[in-house]
């Protein structure tokens, strides 16, 4: 596993040792990130929240490419080790928070975030509820780019949200949702 694009471009992440995570594959994030910069054009000053963080590569690719803080969110020991491990690898402790927490017990936020990244277990439908939670608690506002993947063969409903586009790559389904208009 390694940084795609940007200032790390190149550099090795360490996964999570165990089956407890699932590392999102490097042509996978390549295809996500690419539809992320096509509508977002930069993610340059982007306030960040990667949730269930596994190694931490989807908000540490985000912050390679610009973004100016990313928030972690991983309940599982090892992961958390290895996400800190990769940021002090980086040099990127002072552009991040790393929190060791279910997803569920987040309370409301001070503020919505620009992007969020979620790559919750496949077929569990964790994301979905995250999500449903996350805007009724304002991490989620009408600016605010949401990234989940899923099992390419999961369909993803939530109320609020609606799909701005979706692409099945190998196992994975990459759907980009936004706030209801």
């Amino acid at each position: 596993m390694r940084v795609i694009a940007g200032e790390w471009r190149g550099r090795k992440l360490v996964a999570p040792p165990g089956e407890l995570t699932r590392p999102t594959a490097d042509r996978t994030r390549e295809t996500l990130f690419s539809m992320l910069a096509s509508r977002l054009g930069s993610f340059e000053d982007l306030g960040v929240l990667d949730l269930f963080a596994g190694s931490g590569a989807l908000g540490l690719e985000a912050l390679s490419r610009g973004a100016a803080t990313c928030t972690f969110i991983e309940q599982e020991a090892s992961a958390v080790k290895a996400i800190r491990a990769n940021i002090d690898a980086l040099g990127a402790r002072n552009r991040t928070v790393v929190q060791q927490s279910s997803v569920m017990t987040l309370g409301p936020a001070k503020k919505a975030h620009d992007l969020i990244l979620l790559d919750p277990p496949y077929a569990t439908g964790a994301g979905q509820v995250a999500l449903d939670r996350m805007i009724r608690l304002g991490w989620i506002d009408a600016a605010t780019w949401i990234a989940l993947e899923t099992g390419a063969k999961e369909d993803v409903e939530v109320k609020l949200l609606r799909v701005d586009a979706d692409r099945k790559v190998g196992k994975a389904k990459l759907t980009l949702l936004r706030l209801d208009a």
